[in-house]
Parts: C-alpha cells; structure tokens; sequence
C-alpha cells in the first residue's frame, strides 16, 4: 500500500468514527419524550410534589395524603410502588398498558375525596413518548366510573424532561396547584390541559 493510499485511509476512518459520534449523541438528545439527556434536579418523584408544596401559600393547603395503600404517608405526598399495577389504576387513574413505562412514581391526593384532587408524579424510561403517554391517562380518566362526582380539570405537566406529572380534581384546586407545580419546577410546562366534564 502506498503512503497516499495509507493517508486516505486515515483519513477516511476518522471522519467516519466523527460522523459516528455525532450520531450517537443526537440520539442521547432531549426531544421532551422520556429522558432528556441530563441530569434531572429531582432525584425521585417524591422530590418533585415536595418542590410544589413548599410553593403554596397556607391558605391555598388542602388536606393531603400520598402513597400506595400498603406505605400511606398523611400530610404529603408519598412514593408509589410501580408494581402495583392494578392500585396504580385504581387510585391515579393509569391505564394497565402504560405501567411498563413507569420507573418511578409518587402520589398527591385530596384526603378525603379524590375526586377533588388526584395528582402522580411519574419518572418514565428512557424514549417514552409524553405527549402519547398523558393523552391514554386522560382517556382512561373520561371512560371512568365516578360515584361521588366528576373531576372538572385534567392536566399533564411535564418537568425537566424526565418526569410527567397527571392531576385531575376541582377546577380551583387544580388552577392553583397548576400554578405552583410551573412556578416551583425546573422546566416545568403544560403538555395537556382538559376539562372532563
């Protein structure tokens, strides 16, 4: 081989082995769909309910209760086993199919109807579309059953790419924790806002 043919080589391989890591790190990209490519400032899901709560004033509190129903936590929000797929429905309203995309959960719940508030923090697995994902919660929420009354308000908030928030409840309430979760929450936007009723 020839000392030009060598240098085309050369050459040749590390433009590929360049374009190959420009490649793979468009891949590792943030595009808001599961996983965004940093680090996220919440290290569970509780941490981020806890970032809201620390945003509302005394009189905007309501009586909260959080958790699953084996690790109920009174007066804040609680770590939800993500095993626990059928209470997961049951209680956050999260259809069956999408739990596989869940790495991580949290609860926030009006203590004495959850009608008024329901809300989960949810860490999906990396390439989980969010947009796709809130929009089965909320489905799965307006084909619901409800026995003491509607939810008015249906919301998906999105925060720093790594964890989806769903709350649904009364109208008032979910203005003001709306508000708070866009205040307290870095890179927080709304990805879906419905009325149910």
């Amino acid at each position: 081989m020839t000392m030009t043919m060598k240098r085309k080589i050369c050459i040749l391989t590390v433009m590929m082995l360049a374009l190959l890591s420009v490649v793979s790190a468009c891949g590792k990209n943030g595009d808001g769909n599961g996983g965004s490519g940093k680090e996220s400032a919440y290290a569970e899901a509780t941490d981020v309910f806890d970032a809201v709560l620390a945003v509302y004033d005394e009189n905007e509190r309501f009586a909260i209760a959080g958790g699953d129903q084996d690790h109920m936590v009174m007066d804040g929000p609680g770590k939800f086993d993500v095993t626990k797929t059928e209470e997961l429905d049951q209680i956050l309203g999260l259809p069956a199919d999408q739990a596989s995309a869940v790495e991580d959960a949290a609860s926030m719940l009006h203590m004495m109807n959850a009608n008024t508030f329901t809300g989960a923090v949810y860490r999906l697995k990396d390439g989980t579309d969010m947009d796709a994902f809130g929009e089965a919660v909320k489905n799965h929420i307006k084909d619901r059953q409800w026995m003491c009354g509607f939810p008015d308000t249906f919301v998906v908030i999105r925060v720093d790419g790594s964890y989806v928030i769903t709350a649904f409840g009364e109208a008032e309430i979910m203005e003001t924790f709306q508000k708070n979760a866009l205040s307290a929450l870095d890179g927080a936007e709304v990805l879906l806002e419905e009325p149910l009723v």
